[in-house]
């Protein structure tokens, strides 16, 4: 039934109609004139695709055009976003038409990989999307945010507390800094960094307004943390229960990180500290006194859609050497399908070389496993004990999931 349903890029007159669209499907409202703006501000059109029954969109699937760390390398990516089939619509093959209609979109655009965050974990794996990194939610009470007394620390650092939008070009300055060595981060446009600091009165429930502290020595800014507080009493003993909430969080150094922490931790009149979208191994883990104390709650990030076989597996950097040819099964992208031989070469961090071979295959792959792993943050190992992942030369998986891995673990802290 999906061929009733034409697929196209938006006018930017049917922006409101596509929004829409997600509105329904995601139980939501309406964007405020403010947020409107923001969004237009960045929305591409011509990645904007919509399934149309008659002259109305009835499914969407955009995409955002990323400059994305991978392990020892920077790289084009497609951050699909946008999803949604209206609800008088579904089950009509429309998700499934539209998500081939945005792979092969790709595909065209020569862009090696396609990542996005899963509203719903079941739906992205029949697409070849494999959940790539993993982040971390953090809820600290009074009085349990103590560092081990070997933190480290520079008597050279300084904090200072800063308007977000005042201080953008010290928080882009760390930003950028540390984006060359952390897979999953993407590089901002100054649209980006207007989402990430955009803080409209209507949508604090409550909370103050956003605040930034800098960590810095006379060189300049090392680390930034953005944060929001929630002022609250106890009503009956007049006992301060203020909450903060860690927006952000980004530093350099492993002293920029300690400092940034001690102080959010450390805050007067706070009964809870929260901390979302942290990387899996954040090293705040490391530093804390009592790591328990973080209640550390663990959930997917981002998934990733390994577009262009030899590309991908050509242009990331890999931990150790490797020969071994990956047999890949991809029938939503058929260019895909085949055995390819990974040969690395060089030094530390080892460069890759990817082509297409008749030799016999070593390591049998889905496209959603091979996503998964592509990252450096999912191991090979775990996938072929779920079945997901298969053996076919002793010991090349083994190799094959050593080269793979990178460090630090992949980490995305903004659900675009």
């Amino acid at each position: 039934m999906a061929e009733h349903y034409p697929i196209r890029p938006i006018r930017v007159a049917e922006f409101d109609a596509l929004h829409a669209v997600g509105e329904h499907a995601f139980h939501d409202a309406a964007p405020t004139p403010h947020r409107r703006a923001e969004m237009l501000d960045r929305f591409e059109l011509d990645r904007s695709l919509a399934a149309f029954d008659g002259p109305a969109p009835v499914g969407s699937a955009g995409a955002w055009s990323f400059e994305l760390c991978v392990p020892g390398a920077l790289t084009a990516a497609a951050g699909v976003t946008w999803v949604s089939v209206l609800p008088t619509h579904r089950r009509r093959g429309i998700l499934a038409s539209l998500m081939r209609h945005q792979l092969d979109d790709i595909h065209d655009r020569g862009e090696p990989i396609a990542v996005l965050w899963a509203s719903e974990a079941g739906i992205y794996s029949r697409y070849g999307y494999g959940r790539a990194s993993w982040h971390a939610t953090f809820t600290l009470g009074h009085g349990e945010g103590a560092l081990m007394p070997g933190a480290p620390r520079d008597p050279r650092l300084q904090l200072r507390i800063a308007e977000p939008e005042a201080a953008l070009a010290e928080l882009a300055k760390v930003y950028d800094s540390v984006l060359p060595g952390q897979p999953g981060l993407f590089a901002r446009t100054g649209s980006w960094w207007t989402r990430v600091i955009d803080d409209p009165e209507e949508e604090r429930h409550g909370a103050s307004p956003l605040r930034c502290v800098l960590a810095e020595d006379d060189a300049g800014p090392r680390g930034y943390a953005l944060y929001a507080g929630q002022s609250r009493w106890d009503a009956e003993t007049f006992l301060p229960d203020s909450r903060l909430e860690v927006r952000e969080l980004v530093a350099a150094d492993p002293a920029a990180t300690t400092a940034l922490w001690s102080d959010l931790l450390s805050r007067d009149l706070v009964s809870e500290v929260s901390a979302r979208l942290r990387p899996a191994d954040d090293p705040l883990l490391q530093l804390l006194a009592d790591p328990r104390r973080a209640r550390p709650q663990v959930s997917d990030g981002l998934w990733v859609r390994v577009i262009d076989v030899p590309a991908a597996l050509s242009l990331r950097r890999y931990s150790c050497p490797v020969d071994v040819v990956i047999e890949v099964t991809d029938d939503t992208c058929p260019w895909n399908q085949g055995r390819w031989r990974l040969a690395t070469s060089g030094a530390a961090p080892w460069a890759g070389h990817c082509q297409r071979t008749e030799d016999p295959a070593d390591v049998v792959l889905p496209a959603a496993s091979l996503g998964a792993a592509y990252l450096g943050g999912t191991r090979l190992g775990s996938l072929a004990r779920a079945g997901l992942a298969a053996e076919v030369r002793p010991g090349a998986l083994s190799a094959l999931s050593a080269a793979l891995s990178w460090e630090p673990a992949p980490w995305c802290p903004v659900i675009f």
